[in-house]
């Protein structure tokens, strides 16, 4: 009898038990929703801040719209004006010697600076990016690699005797990509290196001082309405087109040596030649240093001899 009812009871439990689960799991999800709410805002927040930062350390993302392995020239349209971060950059070679400039050459465009090197000389990436073309072009090129950058630049080093890294591979500044060579349309072996803004070419002298082995500034404001008379009055290190006749200890230095004891480096005297300003320097200081007076440097410059310089302004003083 006892057995019967504890079986009774056991029974009427379980079947209460039923029906209430079904409704305790309502309950749950009723008080659950208002947290999921909470929790996906908190989530949209939390991207969109995900998003910003990305945004902000990868400038590029709002200049191209599209990854594309298979076109060289990605072009894109131009901003109005674009603040390019040249930090944290690495020289693509050391060799000091330009052997062809930026501009009209034999009759056609040339998009970029020749550096002289040797075949199998080490070639860095410039910035840190990702690779977006590793190709072979007979009538061109030769081996290249195009790099896209988060500072909104892509850099293209062409005429490689080998290449060392594949397309969508991540690069740091200073991580070797290639080898010098002769490949492609060359006459001796060298470095063509670009830089290009949304497809368009700039003189890389713009950014790079391969004679002094730095960057001109931290930064370059592009400004679409003067990038042409920009990248006309760039740097210009003159030399001889082709192998030049350099020595290996003229193109990088003498082991040992620091840069002023190294070799001179042959220029055309009547280049355009230009100061980094430093912190603490001025006028003055810059035109005793470089042999001109100051009314030369404000004359060249467009500038008062009462206005302030900043570290980083470039100055033409010849």
């Amino acid at each position: 009898m006892r057995l019967k009812r504890t079986i009774k009871t056991i029974a009427f439990t379980a079947f209460i038990a039923l029906f209430a689960a079904p409704a305790a799991g309502q309950d749950l999800l009723a008080r659950q929703a208002p947290v999921d709410r909470k929790m996906k805002s908190v989530d949209t927040l939390v991207l969109q801040t995900i998003i910003k930062r990305e945004n902000i350390q990868m400038p590029a993302a709002s200049l191209y719209d599209t990854w594309d392995n298979t076109r060289t020239h990605h072009l894109t349209a131009l901003p109005d004006s674009f603040l390019i971060n040249l930090r944290h950059f690495c020289m693509p070679t050391p060799s000091r010697v330009v052997t062809s400039n930026f501009g009209s050459r034999w009759g056609r465009q040339h998009k970029g600076l020749d550096i002289k090197v040797y075949i199998g000389d080490t070639i860095r990436a410039a910035f840190s990016g990702k690779v977006r073309i590793v190709k072979y072009e007979a009538a061109g090129y030769g081996k290249y690699i195009v790099i896209r950058h988060p500072n909104g630049l892509e850099t293209i080093y062409g005429h490689l005797s080998k290449q060392l890294v594949t397309e969508n591979e991540d690069v740091r500044a200073g991580d070797p990509i290639g080898l010098g060579g002769n490949t492609g349309r060359s006459t001796g072996s060298h470095l063509h290196f670009e830089t290009r803004l949304c497809g368009i070419a700039l003189n890389p002298a713009i950014f790079f001082d391969f004679r002094a082995q730095d960057v001109v500034a931290d930064s370059y404001m592009f400004r679409r309405s003067t990038y042409e008379q920009a990248s006309a009055e760039a740097t210009h290190l003159r030399g001889v087109v082709g192998n030049g006749g350099y020595s290996r200890e003229e193109v990088v230095g003498k082991p040992g040596r620091d840069r002023e004891e190294t070799a001179p480096i042959p220029y055309n005297a009547a280049e355009k030649l230009y100061h980094k300003v430093s912190s603490g320097e001025t006028l003055a200081s810059i035109a005793e240093k470089r042999g001109v007076s100051i009314e030369t440097i404000c004359q060249l410059n467009h500038i008062r001899k009462t206005d302030k310089l900043r570290p980083g302004q470039i100055l033409r003083y010849s």
